[in-house]
């Protein structure tokens, strides 16, 4: 993805979005999906540091849903999509006047819970779509399975409330070097035989609660489980829920090594963003001079050094210190010191030509070169998921 010389833009700081290669992924993921599974987008947390605003723009014509965690989000995307849109985080008494108001999908996460929908509902006057979640062996949010087993005929007393739907969330299903158990499923599965068994208990699980809420007169709901993990390690080509969650593999990044290592034959993710800025100063160094706070950075030698203004304060961790490289004129520049809070020192010596205000990518591809979220990751000890979602707000998000 790499930036057009003609196209300039007027940030010094900035995240660059591909449109193309956003819809690609997408496109990827449906071929992979059952012809009846719907996808949900998922924009939340700024979607995934890429920009909710501009990913909902552009994925508008492709997503079935999207998902987002809070109103706040919510009233950020509502007025740009007519999709139907999920509120899988917990919304307050507080905030659910709000969300009704907007419209929206709202997850449930117990009785209580439930009771507070159902009553500011009533209020508004409103029959609300609700998605029940359920704690298949998550240990996170949502009702246990026994307890929502034993409420299930209290749920049709609820007059304003419409169970539209009941999910749940996979564990560790991406994580695929354990070895347990094996189930029926597994056995047809290939190389994933031997890591199946949490996820199983929980599908097992899962299942007994949607097959208790058939029983219960609930015969058209949405289920999902799934999210990108569970898309190619169980959904894959088989239908099995009406809608599957894509996030992280619709921004061009993998939920762990061993998924890429399975499917980036059969399947090509694109990153589907740069992260640029732009040289603020360079200056020689002389030997023996500390670079940054701290001092944990001596030049051994002459050095000649560029200033960029990012920091920790735009997603770069101090953990970066000393530690990473960003891409001027196509080569790496390893930091130099501390990261600050908006500023980082980098090694320009070995780069011919460099002047002020030449173009830096801390993430993403210059000419033939490429800092993946997943260097970034393990320089910052952390996942992908972190790198990108770090990447602060105030930065402007660029279409290309």
């Amino acid at each position: 993805m790499q930036k057009n010389k003609s196209q300039k833009t007027k940030h010094l700081s900035y995240i660059e979005i591909s449109k193309k290669n956003l819809m690609h992924n997408i496109k990827q993921f449906r071929a992979v999906l059952g012809k009846k599974t719907k996808i949900s987008a998922v924009v939340k947390t700024n979607a995934y540091g890429y920009g909710d605003k501009e990913v909902v723009r552009i994925l508008a014509p492709y997503a079935d849903y999207f998902q987002v965690n809070s109103v706040e989000e919510l009233e950020r995307i509502r007025p740009l999509t007519k999709k139907p849109i999920l509120v899988l985080g917990y919304v307050c008494k507080n905030d659910l006047k709000r969300a009704i108001k907007l419209g929206c999908t709202i997850s449930a996460f117990d009785l209580a819970h439930l009771l507070m929908i159902n009553v500011q509902a009533q209020k508004l006057g409103i029959k609300v779509k609700v998605h029940i979640a359920v704690d298949s062996y998550l240990g996170r949010e949502g009702f246990m399975p026994n307890d929502l087993i034993k409420i299930i005929p209290e749920l049709k007393k609820l007059k304003n409330i419409k169970i539209d739907g009941v999910y749940a969330h996979f564990a560790n299903i991406e994580d695929i070097h354990s070895t347990n158990s094996t189930s029926s499923w597994q056995a047809s599965s290939g190389p994933l035989a031997t890591n199946f068994s949490h996820a199983q208990k929980q599908i097992d699980s899962y299942e007994k609660v949607l097959k208790v809420f058939k029983e219960n007169g609930f015969g058209d709901l949405k289920t999902h489980i799934s999210a990108t993990s569970g898309i190619l390690a169980y959904e894959k080509w088989k239908g099995i829920h009406s809608i599957a969650r894509l996030g992280i593999g619709l921004y061009g990044m993998w939920p762990s090594e061993e998924l890429e290592k399975m499917w980036k034959k059969k399947i090509s993710l694109k990153p589907a963003l740069r992260y640029i800025t732009h040289i603020a100063q360079i200056k020689t160094l002389p030997v023996g001079h500390s670079i940054g706070y701290g001092l944990t950075y001596v030049t051994k030698k002459e050095t000649k050094i560029a200033v960029i203004p990012q920091g920790y304060a735009d997603g770069l961790t101090r953990s970066l210190s000393n530690n990473g490289f960003v891409l001027i004129c196509g080569m790496r520049a390893p930091i130099l010191g501390r990261i600050s809070m908006n500023m980082l020192v980098v090694d320009v010596s070995h780069i011919k030509g460099v002047k002020i205000e030449d173009e830096v990518v801390i993430l993403g591809t210059q000419k033939s070169n490429t800092i993946t979220a997943e260097e970034l990751a393990q320089n910052m000890g952390t996942i992908n998921y972190e790198v990108t979602t770090h990447l602060s707000p105030l930065l402007p998000r660029v279409i290309k």
